[in-house]
C-alpha cells in the first residue's frame, strides 16, 4: 500500500525531522555566563605593568574571591602558606575590607593559568564541582596542590 503526500506536508514533516535534533540541542548546551571582575582602579600599583592576562586574573581573584577559595593551586604555593588559588592574590581581608594583595601571582604562570580555566569554564556554564575536577586533572602534574577543600557537590 503507497501513500500518497502532497508536497506541503512533506516539506512540514522535513522540517520536523530536520529541526527537532536541534531544537533538543539547543536545550541541553550550557548556557552561557558573564564573567564579574572588578574594575581596573581596584587593582594595586605592583600590577601596573603586568600583562592584561595578569590584570584580568587579579580583577577575577577580586570579584570571585568565594570561587577561587575553592579551587587549588599546584604550583608548589602550598609551601608558602597558600591554601588556594585564591591566597596567589589575596593574602587577606582586613576589618575594613581592605585587600592585602599577595604578588605571588604577579609572576607565576601556574596561578594565573588556573584562574583563566577558572574565568573560562564559568562562563560556559561549568559548576564549581566540574571546574574543580577539570583544574585538578589539568595541573595535578605540575605539583602537589594547596590544602584547598572540596566544593559542595550540585
Amino acid at each position: 500500500m503507497r501513500i500518497r503526500t502532497d508536497k506541503k506536508t512533506l516539506l512540514i514533516q522535513t522540517l520536523f525531522v530536520l529541526g527537532l535534533p536541534l531544537f533538543l540541542l539547543a536545550g541541553c548546551g550550557s548556557s552561557q555566563r558573564t564573567i564579574v571582575l572588578a574594575v581596573d582602579d581596584a587593582l594595586p600599583p605592583f600590577l601596573d605593568a603586568a600583562t592584561p592576562r595578569v590584570r584580568d586574573a587579579y580583577r577575577f581573584a577580586i570579584a570571585n574571591a568565594d570561587e577561587l577559595e575553592r579551587i587549588p593551586c599546584y604550583c608548589g604555593c602550598g609551601k608558602m602558606g597558600h591554601t588556594s588559588n585564591l591566597s596567589c592574590y589575596i593574602r587577606s581581608t582586613t576589618a575594613d575590607s581592605a585587600i592585602v594583595y599577595d604578588e605571588h601571582a604577579n609572576g607565576c604562570g601556574i596561578c594565573v593559568d588556573i584562574t583563566q580555566d577558572v574565568m573560562r569554564l564559568t562562563q560556559i556554564g561549568q559548576s564549581m564541582w566540574e571546574i574543580r575536577a577539570y583544574v585538578d586533572a589539568q595541573y595535578s602534574p605540575f605539583g602537589p596542590p594547596t590544602d584547598t577543600p572540596l566544593p559542595a557537590k550540585p
